[in-house]
């Protein structure tokens, strides 16, 4: 951060941005530039509507280089880092946009997914969609994340082994298990049994009957036999639905059984497709 002071809100941001800084909070820049509160309103104001600044929680700004004026806003990946600190609160990049950066880039990534133990809404910032996720507790996963370098630095993401454990407790966040399993597919050759294993108590049973049950369909036994191994220590298993069925008694009739399996005492109804 420059400690110079600057007669206008725009120059500090110029400033911060040729240090390859593009966030400031309104703390930092009342510190450094000559103007008032109403004035400072009034600037970020202003750069806002010339897209030249974005406001993604209140008390946080993030410059748009020039780069990126056609886009609205730089990617996420260059400011959530800053942007989770500002908020203090422990982060992780998850689910689909996770498995992307271990490979799975077949499919769309609509949102840039983000997991935190605080309920954040959804944001849209230029062509970019935030979406939150809540985790009640972060400390039982730590184990799980690592760091990948960005243009602005390094994130938080979640390491193989956590990705594949949150895409089948979040289904819903993915597109449903078809989507699960073909993004599965594509980065399960990556994950570390020992790192798996590792992961499993910090999450329900019917999570790891069902992840099991997906790397068998994908030909991963080495990592299936891990999950079989640990299943088999904690008693006896319930029978599970792959997706839950539908609450409307006549669309669950129509919505037959096509497979149970013994093996991971799972029920499923419909037929997973993998994207090619």
């Amino acid at each position: 951060m420059t400690t110079k002071t600057y007669p206008r809100l725009s120059a500090f941001a110029e400033a911060l941005q040729s240090l390859g800084q593009l966030s400031f909070t309104t703390a930092e820049a009342m510190a450094s530039v000559k103007t008032t509160p109403m004035g400072f309103v009034k600037a970020a104001r202003r750069l806002a509507k010339q897209g030249k600044l974005i406001n993604p929680r209140r008390g946080f700004f993030v410059i748009v280089p020039p780069q990126f004026y056609a886009w609205g806003a730089p990617p996420p990946s260059w400011y959530v880092d800053a942007l989770m600190a500002h908020e203090n609160r422990p982060y992780y990049i998850g689910l689909l946009k996770a498995a992307e950066y271990h490979g799975a880039t077949h499919q769309a990534v609509m949102q840039y997914q983000v997991i935190t133990d605080k309920q954040l809404p959804t944001k849209r910032w230029g062509r970019s969609v935030l979406g939150f996720y809540y985790r009640k507790e972060m400390a039982s996963i730590q184990a799980g994340l690592i760091t990948r370098d960005t243009a602005m630095g390094p994130v938080v993401i979640s390491g193989p082994e956590l990705t594949a454990l949150d895409m089948v407790r979040y289904p819903h966040a993915c597109g449903g298990f078809s989507a699960v399993i073909s993004a599965l597919a594509a980065f399960a050759p990556k994950l570390n049994q020992a790192k798996l294993k590792a992961l499993l108590p910090a999450f329900e049973k019917n999570v790891s009957q069902r992840l099991g049950y997906l790397l068998d369909l994908i030909g991963q036994d080495e990592s299936a036999r891990v999950l079989l191994s640990w299943l088999a220590q904690q008693g006896d298993l319930p029978w599970i639905e792959l997706v839950a069925p539908s609450p409307n008694p006549e669309l669950a009739v129509l919505n037959g059984v096509i497979e149970r399996n013994r093996k991971w005492r799972m029920i499923v109804r419909d037929r997973l497709e993998l994207d090619e």
